[in-house]
């Protein structure tokens, strides 16, 4: 959600649950204005919240020329200080999925897990255990990370592909019509793609994966509100996860308030 939208955009998704206090949004209009300036971002755009037992962690994304590509994660505990977050490596991924429970708010905090490897034999009892050990700064930028890969979307249409393979922004864009809005084909995953090769796709525009092959089928809810007049998205994978859009207008975005927990259990729920 682009920063100088938050104020006025956020209200599209109380219905979530998803609310600011009058000090966090004084807050985030300022230091928002400021971080831009310093790093020279394009955008900055306000990520979400991740809550903690202790203290909660407030996530921004810096924006350069490319949408997709030139991004940079930071993150504040008062929402004036911000600091980038760590640079998320493969292993980092990996241990952020096995590490479980909530983040405490303190960033030096080091997780420690035990995992019990098993043999191939049919008692199945464990003959070894390896011990995962990871700070929990790391933690919170691998879960970033993979609420951003699995959740992140937007309308499409409202980024282009230009012939040197850059995604920006499509300054024609004027909203999704009230009957293809309430599809989950019309919005995309805001990620690294790979190219598709359909008959009936524009290369400029069907260059992202849309919601509708996401798996568990049925991880998204699409509801209308307003008389049609709003659209909300949210994940049952990243419970917490909440995107909007209002029809026939440039208006849309996405926020992520919630543990920073992935929902195991939904392929048994659904």
């Amino acid at each position: 959600m682009d920063s100088d939208k938050v104020l006025s955009d956020i209200g599209y998704l109380e219905g979530c649950g998803i609310i600011l206090s009058p000090e966090e949004k004084a807050a985030l209009q300022t230091s928002l204005i400021l971080e831009q300036t310093k790093n020279k971002f394009n955008r900055v755009c306000f990520w979400g919240k991740i809550q903690g037992v202790k203290r909660n962690y407030y996530i921004v994304v810096g924006i350069g020329g490319d949408q997709i590509h030139n991004r940079k994660y930071l993150s504040s505990q008062d929402c004036l200080e911000w600091g980038i977050m760590n640079h998320v490596t493969p292993d980092m991924l990996f241990k952020a999925q096995k590490v479980k429970g909530r983040f405490t708010g303190d960033p030096a905090f080091v997780y420690e897990q035990s995992e019990s490897l098993y043999t191939q034999e049919a008692s199945g009892e464990p003959d070894s255990s390896s011990k995962i050990e990871m700070k929990e700064e790391d933690r919170l930028a691998a879960v970033v990370k993979l609420v951003e890969k699995e959740c992140s979307l937007v309308p499409r249409g409202a980024l282009m592909k230009t012939p040197l393979d850059q995604v920006i922004l499509n300054g024609s864009f004027e909203g999704l019509s009230e009957g293809h809005s309430h599809k989950l084909a019309s919005y995309l995953h805001l990620r690294e793609y790979t190219k598709i090769d359909t008959e009936s796709s524009d290369p400029a525009f069907d260059f992202l994966e849309t919601l509708e092959i996401d798996v568990p089928k049925g991880c998204w809810t699409l509801q209308a509100e307003r008389g049609s007049g709003l659209v909300v998205l949210r994940s049952l994978s990243w419970i917490g996860f909440s995107a909007f859009h209002v029809p026939n207008t440039k208006k849309y975005g996405y926020l992520y308030f919630g543990t920073g927990e992935k929902n195991s259990d939904l392929p048994f729920m659904l």
